[in-house]
């Protein structure tokens, strides 16, 4: 095990609170102990060539009964939760934005951006009433500055939807299959959400074992 708990963690940039925490053949993983996430250090990142031959792999089909399933785990809370006519931004979209076609079948207006296949950063510079990621953030190489984009894009009132596999404590972390993907550099515990959103002033609650809504008050 490589001894670089000397780095600050990247998402609450506490100093002294980063641990050894796995390794695989592949890579190690870093915890941090002041807000409970893990992560792999920078020299594990793929390059963003590498990183869009793997998303390019991905068949997210919207009209894929299968696919729309997985995606209603928030889009149907988010739904729920929504006042008519409200406006909102599908972030990490993906080449189809399938996440965002739920939510328009549902009346809601929704823009989209992918820094590899929309990325129109002039969608960027505006709020919306619900921001919505989808298996996005678990691939955030900076996750201090882009957590910080996420909540700046949210109106007062408004929501942010993430989707992505929590880590579970009991959880052998090394045997687990969502950190086989290289480009999984980032993984949160249900702590680590608590802690960012009392950091950001937001009510947070959990939907099943991948789904958090933060609401902005």
């Amino acid at each position: 095990m490589s001894t670089q708990h000397h780095l600050s963690c990247p998402l609450c940039v506490c100093r002294d609170s980063v641990v050894p925490f796995a390794r695989d053949a592949i890579r190690e993983y870093l915890i941090c102990a002041n807000c409970d996430l893990v992560f792999v250090p920078p020299q594990y990142h793929p390059a963003a060539d590498v990183e869009k031959r793997r998303y390019d792999m991905h068949h997210n089909d919207p009209k894929d009964a299968g696919y729309r399933r997985f995606l209603s785990q928030m889009a149907d809370p988010l739904k729920a939760r929504l006042p008519a006519g409200a406006e909102g931004l599908d972030f990490g979209s993906g080449p189809t934005g399938a996440l965002a076609l739920l939510l328009e079948e549902a009346g809601f207006r929704m823009n989209r951006y992918d820094p590899f296949y929309a990325p129109d950063a002039a969608i960027l510079d505006r709020e919306y009433d619900i921001v919505a990621c989808s298996e996005v953030v678990e691939h955030f190489h900076q996750p201090a500055r882009e957590w910080e984009l996420l909540f700046r894009l949210v109106k007062p009132g408004g929501w942010l939807g993430i989707m992505t596999l929590l880590r579970e404590h009991e959880t052998d972390f090394t045997t687990w299959w969502y950190c086989r993907d290289i480009t999984h550099v980032c993984f949160y515990s249900r702590r680590t959400f608590e802690w960012t959103a009392l950091r950001y002033g937001l009510a947070v609650e959990f939907i099943g074992a991948s789904v958090a809504l933060l609401s902005r008050q």
